[in-house]
């Protein structure tokens, strides 16, 4: 398979100054008077997130989410939605974090705040066998008879668009729907986070998907927040924390590399 350099984004904490700074502590006050967290998330990134059959919504993300709430002695209250809707959720004080598999870009960071990376991914492509040795030629994705899906909003958008403009692109509004597309060979490959291919490979490999070997693209994830010092403050510093700790690797380790969960899901 055809491995891209591409870099779409580093981001560091430094340019956390492009953003216009509110009134310090006015978000971190409105969720400490009503006792709950309201984080966006699309419950459809698994290892990331995900829904159980019950509609519970767990995954690394969810985890990570869950320890901040308790931190911040609140409750946790997941708002689920499609991904292209998180950010203008966040800009409309729908919800008050995103943590949601978001990579930080410039684009995004002009509109809300950042607090990362709490993890590192990059772009992989989940196809069915018989397309493995048409990807690993040259042209890669790169064919005009190629159908390629990827998340609607996302770098994987923007990643087909920039490296394959001949591959005809079909955006989706969650991940079940073009894993969908895929075993009904509707299109040709999926273009998603890494993690969530290497899932999904793992997951449908009865039905012959197959991921690439290797990230296609270098991905800071980010906790997205509204534009409050207190509360990016306080994201920043907890995050040193949970990695200095070793409790942020952990809850990595349970989610990738522990497939036992599995079996919540639908």
């Amino acid at each position: 398979m055809k491995k891209a350099t591409l870099i779409l984004v580093l981001v560091s904490t430094l340019t956390l100054v492009l953003v216009t700074v509110a009134p310090a502590g006015e978000v971190m006050d409105r969720i400490l008077k009503k006792g709950e967290l309201v984080v966006g998330i699309t419950g459809n990134q698994p290892p990331l997130n995900a829904k159980t059959k019950s509609g519970k919504i767990i995954g690394f993300d969810a985890d990570l989410a869950e320890l901040i709430a308790a931190n911040m002695g609140v409750k946790i209250k997941f708002a689920s939605m499609p991904f292209a809707e998180l950010l203008p959720a966040i800009e409309k004080g729908k919800v008050d974090m995103i943590i949601s598999g978001m990579t930080m870009m410039p684009q995004r960071n002009l509109k809300v705040a950042f607090v990362g990376p709490y993890f590192v991914s990059g772009k992989g492509i989940l196809t069915k066998a018989q397309h493995i040795a048409a990807l690993q030629a040259a042209d890669g994705l790169d064919k005009p008879d190629f159908k390629v899906a990827a998340l609607k909003g996302s770098t994987s958008q923007l990643f087909v668009e920039r490296t394959a403009p001949r591959a005809k692109l079909l955006t989706t509004a969650n991940y079940d729907e073009a894993i969908d597309m895929l075993l009904q060979n509707k299109i040709d490959a999926v273009v998603a986070d890494y993690p969530f291919c290497g899932f999904s490979a793992f997951r449908y490999r009865d039905k012959g998907l197959m991921a690439g070997k290797s990230k296609l693209t270098f991905e800071p994830l980010g906790i997205a927040v509204p534009e409050d010092t207190l509360l990016l403050n306080l994201g920043q510093n907890y995050l040193i924390l949970l990695e200095g700790s070793g409790a942020l690797k952990a809850v990595g380790e349970r989610w990738f590399n522990d497939a036992s969960w599995i079996k919540e899901l639908p």
